[in-house]
């Protein structure tokens, strides 16, 4: 594992994953991004990890794309600039599907400014919570580039609705914390020294559940997503039930409410 990313667990349960580029605000380069893709690899076939915390050291979550270098310009000798470059892209517009199609729930801890991709993360992540005041911004167009960019174009209006979406893409300004509460881009804000605390009851709540029906439900919301009519996410669901119904788990939760205790979960 590299040292730009580390893993640890806070908590039984709970993944903790930490960008730990400080010193640049956390910016994507490609030491970055290839450590992030292992670590997730790695979380992705660990079945005692039930939940996902994604979060920055230091003062930033992660303000995009680092504008210094991504620090590859071998990539562009060995391939030339066209293939180079979308080779290039390819690596960093992994990451969102990679966070969205983790078995696990991700849960984004911002906790300080975040731009371009590290927008992009948290836009993939399920659940996001904020510090108060942290500045964000789509940021790729003012950098030159095309807004829609690392899946923002397709993630943002979603979790935002198309007006919000456009006016800040198009813009590209900066909004806080407090307005993207308000328009629905985080679920709370707490203060800095109960950022993670929260994201760790929150994924406390979550693990309550069977894991089964977890990965599944955060499967299914993201697939409903793109389903074109009710009847097709209507039978997407009726397969969802049938799987979990017949899980080992399953009486074992409906025991655990009744009895007003904690839950123990075979993963079965």
């Amino acid at each position: 594992m590299s040292d730009l990313v580390m893993i640890s667990e806070p908590i039984p349960g709970v993944r903790q994953v930490t960008l730990r580029r400080p010193e640049a605000m956390n910016t994507l380069n490609t030491e970055l991004v290839v450590a992030l893709h292992d670590a997730l690899d790695r979380i992705a076939v660990d079945r005692s990890a039930r939940v996902v915390v994604l979060t920055g050291a230091g003062s930033a979550f992660c303000a995009g794309l680092d504008l210094n270098g991504y620090g590859d310009t071998e990539r562009d000798a060995d391939h030339g600039a066209v293939l180079g470059t979308l080779a290039r892209q390819r690596e960093i517009s992994a990451l969102p599907e990679r966070i969205n199609r983790l078995p696990q729930p991700v849960i984004a801890a911002i906790n300080g400014p975040i731009a371009g991709g590290g927008l992009a993360i948290a836009c993939a992540s399920d659940i996001r919570l904020s510090v108060p005041g942290a500045p964000w911004a789509v940021g790729f167009i003012r950098a030159g580039f095309s807004a829609c960019d690392i899946g923002l174009s397709w993630l943002l209006p979603r979790i935002v609705g198309t007006g919000n979406a456009h006016e800040l893409m198009l813009t590209g300004r900066r909004f806080d914390s407090e307005e993207a509460l308000r328009i629905g881009l985080v679920t709370s804000l707490h203060e800095p020294d109960e950022l993670l605390p929260a994201a760790l009851a929150k994924a406390e709540q979550i693990m309550l559940n069977p894991p089964a029906s977890v990965e599944l439900t955060k499967q299914g919301m993201w697939l409903n997503v793109e389903t074109p009519s009710l009847r097709a996410g209507i039978e997407l669901e009726n397969r969802q039930q049938v799987i979990t119904s017949l899980t080992e788990d399953r009486p074992e939760a409906a025991r655990a409410f009744l009895e007003k205790r904690a839950p123990s979960y075979l993963h079965r």
